[in-house]
């Protein structure tokens, strides 16, 4: 096999025009969530869900990785990133990008949601909207329920600015004293956290005609009654602002004698870190900004004026309203093809492995395990990573149950969680208290795999069984996050996850690197690279050469010169990459055999799969925990597993990749300038949609007949593994 000339010229993977920027590749996927809002075939209420998820992640964004772009700013660093970007270039670009979401989101609530709302009889209404009912009932409310809780803070040469919480809502007084002309107050009033942020006014129900919800934001509640907090001044005005503080935390692993310690002091420190946003109502006065900028130490390019919502997360409790006309239809997991409901689970596994899909088949089996295993009087033993879970979860009940009925139960706890930390160590506290041993994570790593191993008696003999997965063990996200999940007795996979687990409690050197499971930061990064060498190596002497990956975030530069690398010597590559996609595809001669898609729907995709073609024999097929990052590959210990049953092999091959390839309603393209574009159906082709098409899977198991009008878009019965050359068309 001849390669084309540009395949044959020496290429230099350093150069920068070859990797987009990390921080704007994220921007854009958080735009892909923008555009859920914007599709006006979303039910009204999924649309304003989109927006108020939309600001999460700005938020989130900007408390750690813009937080830490600053850093580097302010410390002077020369860095520079794989794109050939400096620090002050990515800020600037950042800010660019963030404006222009922003002006969309904003216009969107102005032009769109707000007016469309209120034809459905859902109203945030301003204090000017409201009658004279309406004030006096706000009035009696704001004395009963608002007034008690409120602290007044002035601010003066003996009242220093008080410390105000990371996304706290505040006001800013401007007052004047009638006894001394001229002499301006400054207070600040903090919205309590305690009390919702949306005041539902009281509307009377009447028949035949929808049910009316109005609400009053806390802040004019608050604004229209603030003159009561301070008796013999006047209120010139007030002014709703808000501040992001730097949310990461800083811990030096070698350094912190005791891990729980040192994270429990960070956690403290979180809510008052160094201010890296500003946000403000239109109309605060250049004084009060010049104020609040020169106290939180910030400059104009950290400041941000919303002209609506001060933050769309106060408006996230009205996609609770019970209205189901403007909402998503109900979907209830499927019960798995193979686990009837009154299935022995340890039965079923020992004869076959049992594949799990995320939320379309119900979690609860997961569950089932576990709580078998916890009253098992055959069970002697279980062993469980735990990432992101809830205190009241039925997970951390069973292994609290277990250790109750006399089992060596071990949890391996993450306690560094982002964002999750405070709750992982309160339920961790209550296992050990049950009697659990709970192990706090590893020195320099985070535990992100995601695993459980039951150890049990069967006819005299020990057997392991082990669930391995792509998700958290957290029932609630597994509602709305996809992953997938196996059970599985195979004697081999579950010598390495028994193994495993001694290295990751015991410190014992990991032994598996030429074994099945793939594990960072052990074998996991260099196995991947010799099964993409392989690839590029097949193709390289004209045989079948082909690559699927689905993961949330592709970063790691030695993955995409590998990929680019295939590319080159001609194996076609696909790409589900939810997020971050720092691999630029289409550059003649590097990356113009990679096609990279998004897809961003109702469901989170969470999962992550590895197929390699092997000369299209028998191909090699892995799930896993893993996202192609540094910090997954090099920093965390993660579990990526095979997928050795022949059957479940040809379900993922044969259904769940082509759905993800031949989605053409939720999927975008990536292009080579960085910018996706939103696929549709070529001319004669029907919508196809990933989740949709396993929604209607997961029906037809639940024995529900649903016909194609019943939600928006249609699905072919079954799909097959389409070549990468025909892909629909990317929509301008």
């Amino acid at each position: 096999m001849h390669l084309p000339q540009t395949y044959m010229d020496e290429v230099d993977f350093s150069n920068p025009d070859y990797y987009i920027n990390r921080e704007l590749s994220w921007l854009e996927f958080n735009n892909r969530v923008l555009e859920e809002a914007c599709d006006p075939h979303q039910p009204l209420l999924e649309r304003l869900k989109f927006a108020c998820i939309f600001t999460s992640n700005l938020d989130e964004f900007f408390e750690i990785r813009l937080a830490g772009i600053k850093q580097q700013i302010e410390n002077e660093l020369s860095d520079v990133a794989p794109d050939g970007l400096t620090a002050q270039e990515i800020f600037a670009a950042v800010r660019k990008r963030v404006l222009e979401l922003l002006k969309i989101q904003y216009d969107l609530w102005r032009n769109e949601l707000a007016p469309q709302l209120a034809e459905a009889g859902i109203r945030v209404l301003t204090a000017e909207d409201l009658s004279e009912e309406d004030k006096t009932w706000a009035t009696q409310y704001y004395t009963e329920e608002v007034f008690p809780v409120l602290t007044p803070l002035a601010i003066d040469p003996s009242h220093p600015f008080p410390q105000l919480l990371n996304k706290s809502h505040n006001l800013i007084v401007l007052l004047r004293r009638p006894d001394i002309p001229g002499e301006l107050v400054y207070a600040i009033v903090q919205m309590p956290r305690v009390l919702p942020r949306l005041v539902r006014l009281p509307r009377p129900e009447v028949d035949d005609q929808p049910r009316q919800h109005h609400f009053l934001p806390l802040r004019s509640l608050v604004s229209m009654n603030v003159e009561t907090l301070f008796p013999g001044l006047v209120v010139d005005s007030s002014h709703s602002f808000r501040i992001t503080r730097n949310s990461d935390l800083y811990i030096d692993d070698e350094e912190a004698e005791n891990l729980l310690r040192s994270i429990m002091d960070e956690l403290r420190k979180r809510n008052r870190g160094n201010a890296v946003r500003l946000e403000l109502d239109p109309g605060t006065p250049p004084e009060i900004q010049h104020l609040l900028m020169e106290h939180f130490h910030l400059a104009p390019h950290d400041l941000y004026i919303n002209d609506g919502p001060l933050t769309f997360m106060h408006l996230m409790p009205i996609t609770g309203i019970d209205a189901p006309h403007l909402k998503d239809k109900p979907f209830v997991p499927a019960r798995p093809r193979n686990l009837p409901p009154d299935a022995d689970i340890f039965e079923i596994t020992r004869r076959q492995d049992v594949l799990l899909h995320h939320p379309y088949e119900s979690f609860n089996p997961v569950v089932e395990f576990l709580t078998r295993a916890a009253i098992d009087p055959n069970v002697l033993a279980i062993k469980m990573t735990l990432y992101r879970t809830s205190g009241d979860s039925p997970i951390v009940r069973a292994l609290m149950t277990a250790s109750e009925n006399g089992k060596q139960v071990t949890a391996l706890v993450e306690v560094k969680a982002r964002f999750d930390e405070a709750n992982n160590i309160a339920w961790a506290r209550k296992m050990e208290e049950a009697g659990v041993h709970v192990v706090y994570g590893i020195v320099g790593l985070k535990t992100h795999c995601k695993m459980m191993l039951v150890v049990r008696r069967d006819d005299g003999k020990l057997r392991h069984y082990a669930h391995l997965g792509t998700g958290n063990y957290h029932p609630s996200t597994a509602r709305i996050y996809t992953d997938l999940g196996l059970l599985t007795s195979n004697r081999e996979i579950t010598a390495e996850v028994a193994a495993l687990f001694n290295t990751l409690t015991g410190l014992a050197e990991y032994q598996g690197g030429e074994g099945l499971l793939l594990v960072a930061p052990f074998n996991l990064a260099e196995r991947m690279r010799e099964l993409i060498a392989r690839e590029t190596e097949l193709a390289r002497s004209g045989r079948p050469a082909r690559i699927f990956v689905k993961v949330n975030s592709l970063v790691d530069e030695e993955m995409i010169q590998a990929l680019y690398e295939a590319s080159r010597a001609g194996v076609k590559v696909d790409l589900v990459v939810r997020g971050i996609c720092c691999l630029r595809p289409g550059i003649p001669g590097v990356s113009d055999n990679i096609r990279v898609i998004s897809i961003v729907g109702r469901f989170l995709e969470h999962s992550r799969i590895f197929f390699f073609n092997n000369d299209g024999g028998e191909p090699q097929l892995y799930l896993g925990s893993a996202d192609w990052m540094p910090r997954n590959l090099y920093r965390r210990v993660e579990v990526v597993f095979p997928v050795l049953d022949a059957k479940i092999r040809t379900r993922i091959t044969e259904e769940i990749i082509p759905a993800f390839l031949s989605d053409c309603v939720k999927a975008r393209q990536l292009q080579p300038d960085g910018h996706y574009k939103r696929l549709h159906p070529a001319e004669g082709q029907k919508p196809r949609q990933a989740q949709l098409f396993f929604r209607e899977i997961a029906r037809k198991q639940a024995g529900q007949i649903i016909t194609q009008q019943a939600e928006h878009g249609t699905q072919p019965n079954s799909f097959k593994l389409t070549p990468m050359t025909t892909p629909a068309k990317a929509r301008d």
